[in-house]
């Protein structure tokens, strides 16, 4: 007997034995392309900014890599200005209206007259209080202040806990020094990506101010190397009231550091950073020309590159090598060899899937993504080999059997090694 006869007699067929494979891989191919498509559907957020990462160091002696302070947003070079006029004029007590006190309505008289209409409409015409003296026309200003006070800030991190990767969320608390070269104004810090901030008030003096803090942050999540991703958790602070004409926050590098027996369960520490920089908002209303000075505390924290690898490119790996083993199986059980690659189809998206419930959606392609899609690729190559064989004709299906156990290995290790370095 023909052994193609004794193929069929064994499988019940050859059309039956197609098409029950066929539909089994169209459910399966049809879940991967929703959980690829799942993947691109979010709108992609803004990155947190990359620069490799120092590897993690020990908590308790971690060296500092602080930028200088950002270009961004830099004030006009007011200083010498504001420190030679009116150093003699007393602060006015606390919650007396300060600087609003002295400042007058707008008028047609404080616009150059060469300035068109369209200028001046861009500057804001309405009658907003503004201040005719100093550097700024902002209400806010304080040009009797007599020079700004630059107070280095101190940040020491205690505890960091719950931090999600879904949201990008964790609650800290941490110690908040302020330490000046004059009297600093009263002041009311506020943190730009945290609610619910509980304060304690150690010590407030003129000239030094010390805090602690305990609440609940925020800040980007970037998973483009996912799982070897590096996150950046950063507290961000600045005074509601006062812009640099009365206080200009530097960042200490000597004050800055983590608590000794701080921890993060599940990440190592990679850097810590802080910068302080002059930061102007979108103008809110008429004359809103008032920088302010606002500081950033950056920790940087990675994965455990050993834990990452077992739990996303070791399984990825397992169930490439396993479709492989059917490439083994001869001509005259293509049954048993189709068996060997369809299962590794479903367990491979079930797999992706598992991987994505943890991870926030994304705009883009992970890293994990990426091996993923080089698994679906090496699956496919390995199913559509199989079919192929139940096409040919039986006289070349030995030569065929011997090709494709050839090359699809091959492919298969090239696809996935741009899979993983990709």
């Amino acid at each position: 007997m023909r052994r193609r006869g004794r193929l069929n007699k064994k499988r019940g067929g050859p059309k039956l034995f197609r098409v029950r494979h066929l539909l089994s891989f169209a459910v399966i191919l049809i879940l991967g392309c929703m959980i690829v498509v799942s993947k691109v559907k979010a709108a992609p957020p803004s990155p947190i900014g990359s620069g490799s990462a120092g590897r993690a160091v020990s908590s308790a002696q971690v060296k500092l890599a602080l930028p200088a302070p950002s270009a961004k947003a830099e004030a006009p070079a007011v200083e010498g200005a504001l420190s030679d006029a009116g150093a003699a004029v007393a602060l006015p007590p606390p919650g007396d209206g300060g600087a609003l006190e002295y400042a007058v309505v707008q008028g047609p008289e404080d616009f150059d007259p060469s300035l068109s209409e369209e200028q001046k409409s861009s500057i804001g015409t309405g009658k907003v209080p503004i201040h005719k003296e100093g550097a700024f026309r902002s209400p806010f200003a304080h040009p009797r202040f007599g020079g700004p006070a630059h107070a280095k800030v101190g940040l020491v991190i205690d505890e960091i806990r719950d931090y999600s990767i879904q949201n990008g969320t964790f609650e800290a608390e941490f110690f908040v020094s302020l330490t000046s070269d004059k009297d600093m104004p009263q002041l009311s810090l506020t943190f730009t990506n945290g609610h619910e901030v509980n304060e304690t008030v150690l010590a407030d003096t003129p000239t030094f101010k010390f805090y602690r803090y305990s609440g609940k942050f925020s800040s980007e999540v970037d998973l483009r190397q996912y799982p070897f991703d590096t996150q950046f958790l950063t507290i961000a602070m600045e005074d509601k009231f006062d812009g640099i004409d009365q206080l200009i926050l530097e960042a200490d590098p000597s004050r800055t550091s983590l608590n000794s027996e701080f921890r993060l369960a599940g990440y190592g520490v990679a850097s810590i950073a802080a910068k302080a920089y002059k930061h102007l908002y979108p103008p809110r209303f008429d004359r809103d020309d008032l920088y302010i000075s606002r500081y950033k505390f950056t920790l940087g924290i990675d994965r455990f590159a050993q834990s990452a690898a077992f739990s996303v490119f070791v399984p990825a790996f397992i169930i490439v090598l396993i479709s492989l083993m059917g490439m083994w199986v001869k001509p005259e059980e293509l049954e048993v060899r189709s068996n060997a690659g369809a299962p590794m189809l479903a367990a491979a998206v079930l797999f992706h899937y598992s991987l994505i419930q943890s991870l926030p959606a994304t705009g883009y392609l992970t890293r994990a993504d990426l091996l993923m899609l080089g698994v679906y690729v090496s699956l496919l190559m390995n199913m559509g080999s199989t079919w192929f064989l139940l096409m040919v004709d039986e006289e070349n299906m030995d030569l065929w059997f011997k090709r494709f156990r050839l090359w699809v290995p091959i492919c298969t290790f090239f696809v996935m090694l741009g899979g993983s370095i990709a």
